[in-house]
């Protein structure tokens, strides 16, 4: 397992990335970002959260009429979200610079929370998920969208984003068990995406 940087250093490192990261990751992960936004379709929310709003590339792809609140470490990664939210024309979005381990939102404040690709890159991932249940009220569904370990062709994307990866302190050895199934939720759905289904789609109910 790599050794995980400070919520500083991510901060630091998306920095950089923030100006490429939609080349970098937006084509090659889109498939699972749709397979999210069905799945969010599904439930109709009237108010979503994202975890790791990063750029915005979700944005466009919530119900209209669904108010989405995106949270994201980098300031600089909220300036293209908060852009993009701007050339949508969405006035339900909000965004703020926030730390998912310890949200600024009061309990059972949101229908749906999503997080897609930050569950394994977060310092303390069973801190997120503690934070995301704790502001999902009770009966609400919790999306993850992320890698998890055991796929044999795992060690192709693995690769090409390695500079990036051990920068940010990237997981790729991330069990399914030990950050999915070992918690108390409701297990609704698990559904493979992108390419080899090198991602997987997990439809949780908060209970």
């Amino acid at each position: 397992m790599n050794s995980h940087p400070s919520p500083q250093r991510i901060a630091r490192t998306y920095q950089f990335y923030a100006p490429i990261y939609d080349r970098l990751f937006g084509a090659v992960l889109e498939p699972g970002r749709r397979a999210l936004a069905r799945a969010v379709e599904a439930t109709q929310p009237d108010r979503l959260l994202e975890v790791g709003v990063g750029t915005g590339l979700m944005l466009e792809d919530y119900p209209s009429q669904t108010h989405v609140t995106g949270i994201d470490l980098s300031p600089h990664m909220l300036e293209h979200a908060r852009r993009r939210a701007r050339h949508l024309g969405r006035n339900n979005v909000s965004l703020h610079e926030m730390d998912a381990e310890s949200m600024a939102f009061p309990d059972s404040g949101f229908d749906c929370v999503t997080l897609p690709y930050v569950l394994s890159v977060t310092t303390d991932p069973r801190r997120l998920v503690a934070e995301a249940r704790r502001v999902c009220k009770t009966g609400g569904t919790i999306i993850v969208l992320n890698h998890f370990s055991g796929s044999r062709f795992w060690w192709l994307l693995e690769r090409s984003v390695r500079a990036v990866a051990d920068r940010i302190g990237f997981r790729s050895d991330f069990a399914f068990d030990e950050h999915i199934l070992a918690h108390d939720w409701e297990l609704i759905s698990v559904t493979p995406v992108n390419l080899f289904g090198l991602s997987r789609l997990v439809v949780l109910r908060n209970v």
